[in-house]
């Protein structure tokens, strides 16, 4: 039985999401405010976090930090603020994903269980295959670890699943279509901003030149393809 934490102040919306999950089969816990469901989040007893940007004594973006400081796990924020700049900061954040209120709850739950069913695809895929070089990239898949030129560097949980599949897929090309799909595991109909974002963020954190990438090459109309540099 998975596990979910719910973050929401909304009582009315947090009891609708807590009576579809427990429908499905999933444990449940609600807390009202941000310090508790911190709290709770850091107790390590939760497989995915459910967290509201407005929130009572702390917003979602700093538990989000907070929560990614330690934890791998799935988390995925929902607000009914829909500007652009409020889903790049939590994804830069490392959140995994941004939902906009209002939302169905049948497809929440979709979103939900596709979340964790890639978490539980990642784990797999990690213990099988420990270590991945290509050029001066090593991931070591065992300890979560990245590696650049020797000189050891941070990747958000979702920016390091990019890159193993990237690292794991060399040489294909991948629209940004697909990549939501196999990265979030949901259809992509609508939303390209999510994984426009961590490209970017990716191609800051290993590319020499960002504006002139080696690894992460655009394939101009298509999408996407990694490549080791020549």
């Amino acid at each position: 039985m998975y596990r979910i934490l719910i973050v929401e102040d909304d009582l009315a919306i947090a009891t609708i999401i807590e009576e579809y999950l427990r429908f499905d089969g999933f444990s449940v816990t609600v807390s009202p405010e941000g310090p508790a469901g911190l709290a709770r989040g850091l107790s390590g007893m939760f497989d995915l976090v459910l967290l509201d940007v407005m929130l009572p004594g702390m917003d979602g973006f700093t538990i989000c930090r907070k929560l990614r400081e330690t934890l791998d796990i799935p988390i995925l924020m929902v607000s009914a603020r829909q500007e652009d700049i409020d889903k790049i900061k939590a994804l830069g954040l490392g959140a995994d994903d941004y939902i906009e209120k209002p939302f169905t709850p049948s497809v929440l739950i979709a979103k939900i269980k596709a979340h964790i069913s890639r978490y539980e695809r990642l784990k797999t895929t990690t213990k099988r295959t420990a270590r991945i070089s290509v050029g001066g990239l090593v991931i070591e898949t065992d300890t979560h670890r990245v590696f650049l030129e020797n000189q050891e560097i941070e990747l958000k949980n979702k920016e390091f699943e990019l890159l193993l599949f990237f690292m794991l897929h060399l040489g294909s090309v991948f629209s940004r279509e697909s990549l939501y799909e196999e990265i979030w595991g949901m259809d992509a109909s609508g939303d390209n901003t999510t994984v426009a974002v961590h490209i970017n963020r990716l191609r800051e954190k290993i590319e020499k030149d960002p504006s002139h990438p080696r690894y992460i090459q655009t394939v101009w109309g298509i999408g996407y393809r990694f490549s080791g540099p020549v």
